[in-house]
């Protein structure tokens, strides 16, 4: 039995299709006995594979969140073999106040893992997330955008560690059927804060995605996770409904991305892009000018790519602070 103090009207254990809300008791000046209501689906028929989905891990992330709500519109119950979870807005808090991190607690439920039932309310729906949601799931998809700092061209991202009961190849068998046209992969999260190294601890693989961003909702991006989504689900056994409609796939271009592959500002000012998403860029090219108006008289100060590579994600935001990414690109350099 989870030590979780949030509670919910969904029965997990029960055919049909049910929307609810996971209730954590918050107890604030206008609400003396309120709860923090994070919404939640569970879509389930019969047995068959249990897969669990989120979106909304950072507020400002649009994509995910409106593919998940449509998903849990549109899935007949008479077309699910086992169980979909659906978490569209995995952190609440953040999701109504539009940013990263929840206005609350100030913590990035993206860094909060494996959480604390006694914590505050992002770590307590990590805790929650990782030992009542999770356990028993056979795969997890988790769909994120760049938020309001950075635009990510549309990307998978496979997560997966030897631990996992699915194969490594068959995780990227799956993220080529997401749909995106490019997979990109990171260094591991050595101190498995992630909600993707909350699954792979238990054994299970998880598919990620960057889609958009920039603080604002791009239609065919929350397009492909819907679609991604439904073709992941039918492969896994799970949905048996139909795919006419789905756009055809094309192919997937992979691109490992290496911690020397990001750009960050080094100065404050406002930051010039001077490449562009798409573009295949040499070790050491210029990527950014950081212009200083506050400063009469000073000139920019250029921002230079230590490693090259295919650009995909820039900095939204047009100010800068030192320390702050300017985007990061991935695969082989530009000759």
């Amino acid at each position: 039995m989870s030590s979780s103090p949030i509670s919910t009207e969904i029965d997990f254990t029960r055919d049909g299709k049910q929307t609810g809300y996971l209730r954590l008791p918050h107890s604030v000046n206008r609400s003396a006995y309120g709860w923090i209501p994070f919404p939640i689906a569970c879509i389930r028929n019969g047995v068959g594979p249990v897969i669990f989905l989120s979106a909304g891990v950072h507020g400002d992330e649009y994509e995910g969140q409106i593919a998940l709500s449509r998903l849990i519109q549109d899935i007949d119950p008479k077309d699910v073999k086992g169980r979909i979870i659906i978490l569209p807005m995995a952190n609440f808090p953040a999701g109504m106040a539009g940013t990263r991190v929840s206005p609350i607690d100030a913590v990035n439920l993206n860094r909060a893992f494996p959480g604390d039932p006694t914590g505050t309310p992002t770590q307590i729906i990590a805790h929650y997330i990782e030992t009542v949601l999770m356990p028993g799931t056979d795969l997890h998809v988790d769909i994120h955008s760049g938020g309001s700092s950075l635009f990510y061209l549309p990307c998978s991202m496979p997560d997966w560690t030897s631990n996992c009961k699915m194969s490594k190849e068959r995780v990227t068998e799956l993220c080529h059927l997401f749909g995106a046209p490019y997979q990109i992969s990171f260094d591991e999260d050595q101190e498995g804060r992630y909600i993707s190294a909350a699954a792979t601890r238990l054994g299970i693989a998880s598919i990620g995605a960057e889609l958009g961003g920039g603080g604002r909702l791009t239609g065919a991006y929350a397009d492909i996770a819907y679609w991604g989504t439904l073709r992941i689900l039918r492969d896994m056994g799970c949905y048996t409904g139909s795919l006419d409609k789905a756009p055809k796939l094309t192919g997937t271009e992979v691109l490992p991305v290496k911690a020397a592959q990001f750009a960050y500002a080094m100065d404050s000012g406002v930051v010039e892009h001077i490449v562009a998403l798409g573009d295949r860029i040499s070790d050491g090219q210029q990527v950014a000018l950081i212009h200083h108006p506050e400063t009469p008289g000073q000139a920019p100060t250029p921002v230079f790519a230590k490693q090259g590579g295919f650009v995909i994600c820039l900095r939204a935001m047009g100010r800068v602070e030192r320390g702050d990414c300017l985007g990061h690109w991935g695969g082989e350099s530009a000759a």
